[in-house]
């Protein structure tokens, strides 16, 4: 049984999950103009107040410091001028592409002269919780506005400063643009306010949850909504046996230490072993020149003596860090057993000049995104060509992968008729 909440816990939900209710209403029937023009405003504005940012984030970053938080973490948490204008970048991309609300998904005349469309709506309510990452205030408010659905936003309290400021400017821009201000409305409040959010599925329509896995775990639990899950990524790369070698050396240092701290990031390393003696010596020094740690099997140890011996447990380690477990195998088919195994079904990569292994890992890999010859970095909205992401689903049902626009809209059937009667 659910813990009883306060009453003022109760009413604060209410009010939140009511006046996000009210806006989503309003927002409907808002013109793609005034919503492109709230976007864009946002965009200058975080541009504009980029100090203002930085000097918020910067009192999240030492709490976060002195907290004693992980580098990984850390880095999830800090905003730089460079952050700041990707995020403004992403809502002018979201700005500039077509609006999906009211597209005709696909119509057709039944004989009875019945005329049938499919048509994309708004979802209505996003309740979106997060932790440490402050742009997700931006990309989720971004994409909810494009497509007419409010916001609420929950990021943690670790970057409570950074979000809330963020959250306050795109707010600004709504009003100013004529639209609802509560169709982007940062959630303060603890946990009792959000297991009370959870509670309101009559006014909130569903919740996105990205962060640790103690949290989605217990939003999953606790919420009567339905839940897009955004899990850890142990994310694979597969050296092929036909792989270019320079090309796998490549995107093997991209894919882990471009930024080891986010999800799409690769935490395991399968080889081929009949490339192991060629790639594996020059791949390694190329990791450990970035800083980053080696844990192998028996057989990468044999190639490279001093790379640290791999546990069981590595394999299934997330470890969101300059840490890379590395696994020899002796086929394809071990391959995609080992990733079958061990991934969590958010990108895989193969590397390979072999038409047929990559067409069989492609059909065969159970993931959202599945790459040949190409980084799973690249598991990303706004590389995507979406804008911005509000997460990336590991869902089946609904939304799989980056969720853009299109991902936060559900649809309609629009009927037409002549007095046609059901006999």
């Amino acid at each position: 049984m659910q813990a009883a909440l306060s009453a003022d816990v109760e009413q604060h939900a209410d009010a939140l999950a009511n006046a996000a209710r009210a806006a989503a209403r309003r927002l409907a029937q808002a013109s793609t103009d005034a919503k492109n023009a709230a976007l864009r405003d946002a965009a200058a504005r975080l541009r504009c107040e980029h100090r203002r940012l930085l000097d918020a984030n910067r009192e999240d970053v030492e709490r976060a410091t002195a907290a004693g938080e992980s580098a990984a973490f850390v880095d999830r948490l800090t905003l730089t001028p460079a952050r700041i204008d990707a995020m403004a970048q992403g809502l002018d991309e979201i700005a500039a592409l077509p609006d999906p609300v009211g597209e005709v998904m696909s119509a057709w005349e039944r004989p009875n002269g019945l005329a049938i469309a499919q048509v994309r709506v708004p979802i209505g309510v996003v309740f979106t919780i997060y932790e440490s990452r402050p742009n997700v205030t931006a990309d989720s408010a971004g994409l909810c506005l494009k497509t007419a659905n409010a916001v609420l936003l929950k990021g943690g309290s670790e970057s409570r400063a950074t979000s809330g400021a963020i959250a306050n400017i795109i707010r600004d821009a709504v009003t100013a643009a004529g639209l609802p201000a509560d169709a982007v409305q940062s959630v303060d409040g603890g946990r009792d306010v959000v297991r009370g959010l959870l509670r309101r599925d009559d006014r909130i329509d569903v919740v996105i949850a990205r962060g640790g896995e103690a949290l989605k775990r217990t939003i999953m639990e606790e919420s009567r909504i339905p839940v897009i899950k955004h899990f850890e990524g142990i994310c694979h790369l597969y050296v092929d046996e036909t792989a270019d070698v320079d090309m796998a050396v490549r995107l093997c240092r991209n894919a882990k230490t471009q930024r080891p701290s986010v999800c799409n990031a690769i935490e395991n390393l399968v080889v081929h072993h009949t490339v192991a003696a060629t790639f594996l010596p020059q791949a390694i020094a190329a990791l450990r020149a970035d800083g980053c740690e080696v844990r192998g099997d028996a057989a990468v140890r044999a190639v490279v003596a001093d790379v640290t011996p791999a546990t069981e447990a590595d394999w299934d380690t997330e470890y969101l860090d300059l840490v890379l477990s590395v696994h020899v195998v002796r086929s394809l088919d071990d391959a995609l057993a080992f990733i079958a195994q061990h991934g969590t079904g958010l990108a895989e990569a193969i590397v390979t000049r072999d038409e047929r292994a990559a067409a069989r890992f492609l059909a065969e890999v159970d993931a959202a995104a599945v790459f040949v010859n190409a980084s799973t970095r690249f598991t990303d909205g706004f590389e995507f060509g979406f804008g911005a992401e509000v997460g990336i689903s590991t869902n089946r049902l609904h939304a799989r992968g980056p969720m853009g626009l299109r991902e936060l809209t559900t649809y309609k059937y629009q009927v037409r008729g002549a007095g046609q009667i059901r006999g």
